[in-house]
C-alpha cells in the first residue's frame, strides 16, 4: 500500500471539539498539501466534555462542497451514550450531515463487558447517519470483534482502523492486538475498512502509516479499503 496514494480523512476534529488545536480551513490545506481529494470534519458530539453545540453541526449547511479544490464532506463524531445505541447527535441535523462516526468515548459511556459494549456499537449502526464505528479497539471496552464485523456488513457500515490508536502514545489501550483480532475477521469475512488520522492538529490530517503497517502485516485486502478505493467509499457513504 501506497500511503502517498490515500485519497481521503473523514476523522478529522477542529477547535469546535474543545480539544483540537487547527481550523478547518488550515486541515482542508493540510489535505491539500498531501494530495488527498477528499477531507470530512467530524467534531465531537454535544456530550463530550468540550464538543461542539448542536447549532455548531446544523450550521455545517453553510460550507461550501468544494474549497480550496478539495470537497469537503460535513460530518460528526458522535458519541454513543447506552446499550440501545443512543447517539448524542438527534433530529433534523441528521439531513445536513453526510455521515457520522460513531464512537466509545470514556467521558461518555460506561464499560458494559463484552455483549453490552458489543450490543452499542451494533446498535448505533442502525442510524442512518452512522456510516463508520470509529476506533472499536480500546481493551477498556471489551468487544465480540466477529459479532461486529458480520453487523457492519449487515447494516453497511465501515470499520475504522485508527491510526492514532496505533502511536506509542495513545490513550485507548490494547489496540495492536485487538486490531489484529478485528481484521482477522474483517479479511475471513471480506468486510470493508477505512482508515481515520484521528487528527486534533493539521499537520496529522491524512496521517495513516500506523495503520497501513497493521493492514500490511495482515495482507488485507487493498480493494477492501475505503482509502485506496473511491467507489466503496461512496457506495458507503451514499448507500
Amino acid at each position: 500500500m501506497n500511503v502517498s496514494q490515500n485519497l481521503l480523512d473523514l476523522h478529522t476534529h477542529t477547535v469546535s471539539s474543545g480539544h483540537a488545536y487547527s481550523s478547518l480551513l488550515e486541515n482542508i490545506r493540510a489535505a491539500k498539501a498531501k494530495g488527498m481529494k477528499i477531507i470530512g470534519v467530524s467534531d465531537h458530539g454535544p456530550m463530550m466534555p468540550g464538543g461542539a453545540h448542536r447549532f455548531y453541526f446544523h450550521n455545517l449547511k453553510i460550507l461550501p462542497e468544494i474549497i480550496e479544490g478539495i470537497r469537503v464532506l460535513k460530518g460528526a463524531e458522535v458519541n454513543i451514550l447506552d446499550e440501545s445505541g443512543e447517539i448524542d447527535i438527534k433530529g433534523k441535523v441528521h439531513t445536513i450531515l453526510d455521515y457520522a462516526i460513531a464512537s466509545l468515548h470514556i467521558p461518555c459511556f460506561e464499560n458494559l463487558e463484552k455483549i453490552g459494549n458489543t450490543n452499542a456499537l451494533i446498535n448505533a449502526m442502525k442510524h442512518p447517519v452512522v456510516k463508520i464505528i470509529g476506533h472499536p479497539d480500546d481493551s477498556r471496552y471489551p468487544m465480540d470483534y466477529e459479532k461486529l464485523v458480520l453487523a457492519a456488513i449487515e447494516n453497511h457500515v465501515l470499520i475504522e482502523i485508527n491510526n492514532s490508536s496505533l502511536w506509542p502514545t495513545a490513550t485507548r489501550e490494547g489496540a495492536h492486538e485487538n486490531y489484529k483480532t478485528l481484521l482477522a475477521y474483517c479479511k475471513k469475512h471480506n468486510a470493508a475498512v477505512i482508515i481515520g488520522s484521528d487528527a486534533h492538529f493539521s499537520e496529522h490530517v491524512g496521517a495513516m502509516e500506523e495503520a497501513v503497517i497493521m493492514l500490511e502485516a495482515m495482507d488485507f485486502p487493498s480493494q477492501l479499503i475505503a482509502n485506496f478505493n473511491e467507489p466503496l467509499f461512496w457506495e458507503y457513504i451514499k448507500g
